[in-house]
């Protein structure tokens, strides 16, 4: 089959996979191993069937894979993202290949080629992202594996805030993950990758009804996007601009990009994504301690979310 045909047959698997409202969080990176497998044991007995992580500077994305993956029975865990910087094309492919042996149709490799501060900080000099990525997926592709028969490859999708990089995904992998982007923003995606492709898009969310406090929460989350170039870009085409992103990001911003309030606000705000053609929303839920576990948001939202 031709790369177009597989990776829409790909696209479509995935999303029957993944399910229409899934979890991204970070939390778990900063949690205790034995807290990390009690919690996504109960996210799953909650009905949560995909989790996606995430990978800065804490486990690495791989390994916690592997402790997602130990502590559940049927969620689909995906990496969310797994950075390229993080590991030479090799060692991720055969990452990937060893999580998909162990725990066939359970596992998703998402990729992507993070930002240009979080790069110097691993000692790597960033460049042209495009060209990063189309030549490590090259070389995964040509990647050697002398392990037993695989059931499959690793289903992979990338990470993707520009045209060019979704196209890119379009293009070599089963789909697109979008990141602090607005409905309108999923709709654009949508337009440039076609139907084919799976489209995933992460929602932030937080159960807080106070406007005050909801946005200071939501503020001290957008800190750090706030100082990286490629979301600035990414707001800027969505129509919200410097004069949006001064101080911290305008109220109008922070509503934009973080959905608060009740659980009935935070459902509109996902099926704004749906119908806005995401195949899959992952809701990121906050919480007031950056380093706390929302346990009891995620038990509240499960009902609200999830199809019965």
């Amino acid at each position: 089959m031709d790369r177009e045909g597989q990776t829409t047959t790909d696209g479509r698997a995935l999303a029957e996979q993944f399910g229409r409202v899934g979890l991204w969080t970070r939390h778990l990176d900063v949690q205790p191993a034995k807290q990390v497998r009690e919690a996504v044991a109960e996210l799953e007995e909650l009905g949560w069937g995909s989790l996606w992580f995430w990978e800065v500077f804490g486990r690495e994305a791989l390994t916690s894979g592997a402790l997602l993956l130990g502590a559940t029975q049927r969620m689909v865990i995906a990496s969310g993202i797994a950075n390229v910087w993080a590991r030479d094309p090799v060692a991720m492919a055969a990452a990937g290949r060893t999580l998909v042996e162990a725990y066939p149709g359970r596992f998703v490799l998402g990729i992507g080629v993070s930002h240009g501060p979080l790069v110097d900080a691993r000692g790597h000099r960033y460049q042209q992202p495009l060209e990063k990525m189309r030549g490590y997926l090259d070389a995964m592709d040509a990647a050697p594996w002398q392990g037993p028969p695989l059931p499959a490859e690793p289903a992979r999708v990338l990470a993707a805030l520009g045209p060019r990089m979704l196209e890119l995904a379009a293009e070599r992998s089963a789909g697109a993950l979008l990141y602090n982007g607005t409905p309108e923003a999923t709709a654009s995606a949508r337009s440039v990758i076609g139907s084919g492709p799976l489209l995933a898009a992460e929602q932030a969310v937080l159960l807080e009804e106070d406007p005050a406090e909801a946005r200071r929460i939501a503020r001290e989350f957008l800190a750090l996007y706030l100082t990286l170039p490629n979301y600035l870009r990414a707001w800027d085409r969505a129509g919200l601009g410097p004069e949006e992103q001064a101080e911290g990001g305008s109220d109008r911003l922070v509503d934009a990009v973080v959905a608060w309030g009740g659980p009935e606000v935070i459902a509109e705000r996902v099926r704004a994504h749906l119908e806005a053609g995401a195949d899959h929303v992952c809701v990121q839920v906050l919480d007031p301690d950056p380093n706390g576990l929302p346990m009891a948001s995620w038990r509240a939202l499960a009902p609200a979310l999830l199809e019965r």
